[in-house]
């Protein structure tokens, strides 16, 4: 049928196709969305007289007031640490070992700071810079909107380590260009082997990878591990930390509160990010794992040993044990112990 002739029948009936096909709600209100936008659009320039798609959403059951629970899955920071580890052991047999691990490492540790991938990806090494004597990344975000995400020491040392090797790498394999001394500062912060932009999809390979390396940590949730998972993660161990809401919107680029306004550029300092703790409890979930691993046995309850029939010891003769004179112990008077009430206990 010619678009411009569609009706809201037409748009009802296509729903329902895609509900009967196993479209998720989700992807039924995007792709309502997206329609709605493209025929607004066409509304203004006067080619259809009215948008088909301007449809009571709650009637049809994709209203977003009722919005369903997140289908990501919910890493915890014990999770986070296993796939930092098991980033840094990722098998490879090439020449380039040291680099692939040292770059997915820094993926890792840079996603865990509650980037999305597009603006992972979307970063060049220019984009690294200190302000205020911090370190910090100046990321573009949905709508074209720039905010600044301070690096936690986890992830800077993580990616100092990654462009050390890539830029050892560089100067033993390509001979330096007159003329560019800006070609560093303007490429990718994280790149291919041979310098080219990482593409969403390697970011999302590496990390099935990374995943499946990490063992029976995320074992059960391996291929369902994804870089918006590392930002969900990022949300819920911040504010499962006590982090104000506020701060972590400000720190991920969220615009569904009306006080993220509230902090703007100026406002923003080391003190108002939650990175700090999400890092520390990355850290603790290692240190917990190391302390269970080299703790000692200990006795049940705190109870003294016992010796194999389960008795308290007892000297070579059987008895109770006795004060150094071979008489039973007694008061600091001399006298034998008595009970609360000043009376011989009784036999």
């Amino acid at each position: 049928m010619d678009p411009r002739a569609a009706t809201g029948r037409e748009v009802k009936a296509w729903l329902h196709l895609l509900d009967a096909a196993g479209a998720e709600k989700r992807t039924r209100q995007r792709m309502l969305s997206t329609l709605s936008a493209f025929y607004g659009h066409l509304t203004e320039l006067g080619v259809v007289p009215a948008n088909p798609a301007a449809l009571n959403r709650a009637r049809l059951g994709l209203n977003r007031s009722s919005r369903d629970a997140s289908p990501t899955i919910r890493l915890t920071a014990p999770q986070l640490h296993a796939l930092l580890e098991a980033a840094a052991k990722l098998p490879n047999r090439t020449r380039f070992k040291d680099l692939y691990a040292a770059r997915a490492v820094a993926v890792v540790a840079l996603l865990t700071l509650g980037l999305r991938v597009s603006e992972l990806v979307g970063l060049d090494r220019q984009h690294l810079v200190v302000s205020g004597g911090e370190q910090m990344l100046r990321v573009l975000g949905k709508g074209g909107v720039h905010r600044e995400v301070y690096l936690t020491t986890l992830a800077a040392e993580a990616l100092q380590r990654y462009l050390g090797e890539r830029d050892l790498l560089q100067e033993t394999t390509t001979p330096a260009l007159r003329g560019r001394t800006n070609a560093q500062a303007t490429s990718p912060l994280i790149a291919t082997r041979d310098g080219g932009r990482c593409s969403r999809f390697d970011v999302n390979a590496l990390l099935r990878r990374v995943a499946v390396q990490a063992g029976p940590a995320l074992a059960d949730v391996a291929d369902k591990v994804h870089p918006h998972a590392l930002r969900h993660a990022y949300v819920t161990i911040a504010l499962e930390q006590d982090a104000r809401i506020q701060h972590v919107q400000a720190d991920v680029g969220h615009a569904s509160i009306a006080t993220t306004q509230y902090y703007d550029r100026g406002r923003r300092t080391r003190d108002t990010t939650a990175a700090d703790l999400v890092e520390a409890a990355i850290r603790a979930a290692g240190r917990e794992a190391t302390d269970i691993g080299e703790q000692p046995p200990t006795t049940r309850a705190g109870h003294p040993p016992t010796d194999t029939a389960g008795e308290l010891p007892t000297t070579t003769a059987g008895q109770p044990p006795t004060d150094t004179a071979g008489q039973p112990p007694t008061t600091a008077a001399g006298q034998s112990p008595v009970d609360t009430a000043g009376q011989p206990p009784l036999d």
